[in-house]
């Protein structure tokens, strides 16, 4: 069976996360957790390289060591000190990361501190009010704790980056075969949301034994749950459970509408139905019991309750339905309207590529401009740029820029906002740049009134233009933030700053909700890619899926301008 390069940085993951719950070195686990995002962003398949003799350890976050380690999980499919690891580490300490907000180092301190080794230990310190006194928790963390406890046991959902290519892969296989005539993924997947669990597909055929065939002979298919006709349902080696239905021509539009969802949706539109006298489900409108009267296309379902097509990022029963009675629906945002991004790391502080490199990737995906926002010093492990090492990075882009022609670079800094709500690095400095880019990353656990005012004083400086990752979510990791984001909103409005939209598929932060707020206000909001190699750049696609999610368009987003036309709204 093949090993895909997501399966081999799945291994590096579970390694980091085992070594961090054994209390390993810092280095040592990003060192894993840098391979892994490597391989994940790697275009071609590291089986492919190791076949034609290429040498791994000239991939970035590749070294000696963990190229050998590549070689031995391609050839086994494991790893020896995984293996050491799984035996050494109490299974009950790694169910503790499921808890949302645990990663290992927080459950490795709960341990230490507590002697927390199980969900039952947890809960109990949790319901003691053990936890907020252990530095770095505090009352929130211990209450998203107890609310993480409770949602144990729900769906396991997924980043729908890490779904994609996947499923890319395996659309491409169902089309190679002459039965199929379309395919489609359907469910959260095809609404574009940034977690997804098991992947519901619909195929478009007359000859449904022949696709189940073709489907549970997949090569990535370790399971096979279940095989009939129409439906069958298998489980791939990535873990990742697919159903997959085989629909006729007269009924497919409305079983990917069905499927599709979500189901506050459906029930709305099924409620319209209804009120016409009219029966919707994934066979189609019936009128009466048995006349059909529409199916076939999603486009035909809506057209017969004189609505215009609604996109499924739309469909979340948020008022699409009633916008689209109205003739009132947004014309969303697309890749293609971006002109620039706003948020790229370099070597300069924890980028994987230098400021030629990912000024050479931008201009190969077309974009106009380019913002280099490397770390400031405050976050110690990212290597950051003092004041100093900030000037020298100037001088380079503008000696960069006096040899492009088709790109421009941007002076910028990620800069860290201060628990006292100043910004780290002086003003004489940050006023020379294009734009700042202002971020939280340390003192996280302050409570929402804190929190807030900290980023609202941050705000009353002229250098602040764009607040970074609003709400600190990483999903799957850790929940977001204790921030009211209305009233930080609503001063950014008044202050003429901006958020970010961060498109890093662990982040995607401002979620769609937040993001609909901003348009309400009629603040703008930056899709920022927050790359840190060359291939993040692509992550502007994830960010521009959350935008329309979020009712977002073209003129909703700071960076669809030229950058002309909004250099000057950073002139505060």
């Amino acid at each position: 069976m093949p090993v895909h390069n997501t399966d081999v940085a799945a291994i590096f993951e579970e390694i980091a996360d085992l070594l961090g719950l054994d209390g390993a070195n810092e280095f040592r686990i990003r060192a894993y957790r840098n391979a892994a995002r490597t391989l994940g962003q790697l275009s071609q398949p590291v089986a492919d390289l190791i076949e034609a003799g290429k040498d791994l350890s000239e991939l970035p976050d590749i070294g000696d060591d963990l190229a050998g380690k590549i070689e031995t999980i391609v050839e086994t499919e494991t790893l020896p000190l995984l293996e050491e690891l799984e035996d050494k580490i109490d299974p009950a300490m790694v169910e503790l990361m499921d808890v949302p907000g645990l990663g290992p180092k927080r459950v490795r301190t709960l341990h230490d501190e507590l002697g927390i080794t199980t969900r039952a230990d947890l809960k109990k310190a949790a319901e003691a009010e053990q936890i907020r006194a252990v530095e770095g928790f505090g009352e929130k963390t211990e209450q998203n704790i107890l609310e993480g406890l409770d949602e144990i046991g729900e769906e396991r959902r997924r980043l729908l980056a890490s779904v994609e290519p996947v499923a890319t892969s395996l659309v491409a296989y169902l089309e190679e075969h002459d039965a199929v005539g379309q395919v489609d993924v359907a469910g959260s997947y095809r609404r574009r949301k940034e977690t997804v669990g098991d992947l519901d597909v619909l195929v478009l055929s007359d000859d449904g034994a022949a696709v189940m065939d073709h489907f549970t002979g997949y090569e990535d298919v370790v399971d096979v749950a279940s095989k009939g006709e129409m439906r069958s349902t298998i489980r791939l080696q990535s873990d990742l459970q697919v159903d997959l239905r085989v629909v006729s021509s007269k009924s497919y539009g409305a079983a990917l509408l069905y499927f599709t969802g979500s189901k506050a949706h459906n029930v709305a539109l099924r409620d319209r139905a209804i009120d016409e006298g009219l029966k919707i489900n994934e066979y189609g409108v019936f009128r009466e019991e048995d006349e059909r009267v529409a199916g076939e296309t999603e486009e035909e379902i809506y057209g017969l309750f004189d609505l215009p097509y609604i996109v499924p990022e739309l469909r979340e029963n948020r008022g699409e339905l009633e916008a689209a009675a109205e003739g009132t629906l947004p014309d969303l945002i697309t890749s293609d309207d971006l002109c620039g991004n706003l948020h790229t790391h370099t070597t300069g502080s924890d980028g994987r590529n230098s400021l030629d490199e990912m000024a050479e990737a931008a201009r190969e995906r077309g974009l106009e401009y380019l913002a280099i926002t490397d770390h400031s010093p405050a976050v110690a492990v990212a290597q950051g740029l003092d004041a100093d090492a900030l000037r020298e990075q100037m001088n380079a882009i503008d000696e960069l820029n006096r040899n492009l022609d088709a790109l421009r670079v941007l002076k910028s800094i990620e800069v860290d906002i201060l628990k006292d709500g100043s910004l780290d690095l002086p003003d004489d400095v940050l006023e020379d740049l294009d734009l700042c880019v202002c971020s939280l990353h340390t003192h996280l656990g302050l409570s929402e009134e804190e929190q807030t005012e900290r980023v609202l004083a941050a705000m009353d400086n002229p250098n602040f233009h764009i607040l970074a990752h609003p709400t600190g979510r990483r999903l799957n990791e850790r929940g977001p933030i204790a921030i009211d984001l209305d009233r930080i909103m609503e001063a950014a409005v008044e202050k003429g700053c901006f958020l970010e939209l961060n498109a890093q598929p662990k982040r995607l932060d401002l979620n769609d909700v937040f993001c609909k707020r901003a348009k309400e206000l009629g603040l703008k909001v930056a899709i920022g890619a927050d790359a840190h190699w060359k291939s993040g750049l692509d992550f502007l696609g994830y960010g521009v899926d959350q935008a329309r999610r979020g009712w977002l368009t073209p003129d909703d987003v700071l960076n669809t301008k030229p950058w002309a036309e909004i250099e000057g709204v950073f002139d505060r």
